[in-house]
């Protein structure tokens, strides 16, 4: 059990002692503190804020909590109850809001939750902002209205639909393409708000729909990070119901996974590729992810004569860089694209249309989408953080250790060896340190996170 805060927001299970986990009166103390710091940050003298949230058990009541607080600060709230992290970053500029808010954990087991923050843009806080809010938090600044200035409620049901028509209105989404190809796809909505949202945008799409766990009741069926030891049902089933793909989603929609038409996985790291590959092809530019995502984007882009840039982990930091280098695409390996036509946050629909438009519109299986582009494969892997591992001590103890190779440190430390790399990091969202390793086959990525592994222990001592 444990409540992790961070420059992004608040995240921790439910439950527990008052600031070690995520309890009401911590929920009611992180709201207080954004919107304290929202009234700073706007300048005006009434302020509205989006908030939605996902599915999760919890989540009517840190729902609840949340929009109360905002209220007994004077800030005015459009509700939109059950919803997506994409659907609340839309919504937030088209209401012409202040700020918003989503309850999710993203890709969190069910006894997780987390207050996630946005900007009057919709897009995440940066760095120095989100510290504001800590601050704020911990001194406990706030200074809530009176009576007659308490703010309204407006509750608002639309935005999934509205978000849907969106998607589909993007110059590069061809719906007619999609339908003329007669799609089955099976979609695995892990009980949560992309249980509703994708079948609807698929089926606006002529797509023929097979769900999988989308009852959005929170009671989450499998780990819901989308990865491949995690979607054994789906895989059958794709198979089974000889559907194209299957589509998998993460709890909050901003994560998303492809499943082949013979039952293996596309490759989380090869949904924004995939992606890329095809916007690219259209509109030719430059593209961003970040330190710990596949090197085949960069091969892609270079195909289309594209420059990529790498930016550190963390979807801000991905956003800033797009920004900078006008990135016409960019996002996140672990299947979060970031498309600027639409917005700048990670967006599964975004993804789903534009992925089956460029599977229209090349006509071939997606195994053999998969087989077209370079051949990398990742080992994902992690180590428990205890209180006495030094973990600054272990990123320099590595850096000096592979100081004759191409290192990066401007998060973590990435070693890059001619063909292969390594990239280690502690976790902004989880008390872990995340080991990622890529190579030109699994067995030798396996071997060199094993290898980094065991290192890391000798010098941790465990």
């Amino acid at each position: 059990m444990t409540l992790i805060k961070s420059i992004s927001g608040i995240r921790g299970t439910i439950g527990g002692k008052v600031g070690d986990n995520l309890t009401p009166l911590d929920a009611v103390k992180f709201a207080s503190a954004y919107g304290t710091w929202l009234k700073n940050y706007s300048g005006k003298e009434k302020l509205t804020v989006v908030v939605g949230r996902d599915a999760r058990i919890s989540g009517p009541m840190i729902h609840n909590l949340v929009v109360n607080t905002l209220i007994g600060l004077g800030i005015d709230v459009i509700d939109l109850g059950l919803s997506t992290t994409p659907t609340v970053e839309v919504a937030v500029p088209l209401e012409k809001a202040d700020g918003g808010i989503i309850l999710t954990a993203s890709h969190n087991p069910k006894q997780w939750n987390a207050l996630k923050l946005l900007n009057e843009k919709g897009e995440f806080l940066n760095g120095v902002e989100g510290e504001k809010i800590l601050v704020i938090a911990e001194e406990e600044a706030f200074d809530f209205s009176d009576v007659d200035n308490l703010g309204e409620i407006t509750e608002n049901d639309a935005y999934m639909d509205i978000h849907i028509d969106e998607v589909l209105n993007l110059p590069l989404v061809d719906v007619e393409a999609v339908k003329a190809a007669k799609f089955k796809v099976v979609v695995d909505g892990v009980n949560s708000s992309g249980g509703i949202i994708i079948p609807k945008l698929l089926e606006l799409m002529g797509v023929e729909v097979v769900k999988l766990y989308c009852e959005p009741n929170g009671h989450f069926p499998h780990n819901p990070e989308p990865l491949k030891e995690h979607l054994t049902d789906i895989s059958e089933l794709v198979v089974k119901e000889k559907a194209d793909l299957g589509v998998v989603v993460d709890p909050d929609v901003d994560r998303l996974a492809f499943i082949c038409e013979d039952g293996e996985m596309f490759g989380e790291e090869y949904t924004l590729v995939a992606c890329a590959d095809y916007v690219l092809s259209k509109t030719p530019g430059n593209t961003v992810s970040n330190m710990s995502s596949s090197r085949a984007l960069r091969d892609v882009t270079n195909k289309h004569n594209g420059t990529y840039e790498a930016s550190a982990v963390g979807e801000v930091n991905v956003v800033d860089l797009m920004k900078k280098n006008n990135a016409i695409i960019g996002g996140e390996g672990n299947g979060g694209i970031i498309y600027p036509e639409s917005h700048y946050g990670r967006d599964s629909l975004v993804g789903v249309a534009l992925f089956l438009t460029h599977l229209a519109n090349k006509k071939m299986t997606v195994s053999a989408l998969r087989a077209s582009y370079p051949q990398y494969y990742m080992s994902k892997n992690k180590i428990e953080l205890t209180p006495q591992i030094d973990v600054d001590a272990i990123l320099v103890a590595m850096t000096e250790k592979y100081k004759n190779e191409d290192i990066t440190t401007i998060d973590g430390v990435k070693i890059d060896f001619a063909n292969e790399w390594v990239h280690l990091r502690k976790s902004n969202t989880e008390p872990i340190i995340r080991i990622y390793t890529e190579a030109a086959t699994q067995e030798q990525a396996d071997k060199l996170a094993f290898r980094i592994i065991d290192e890391i222990k000798v010098i941790a001592g465990i």
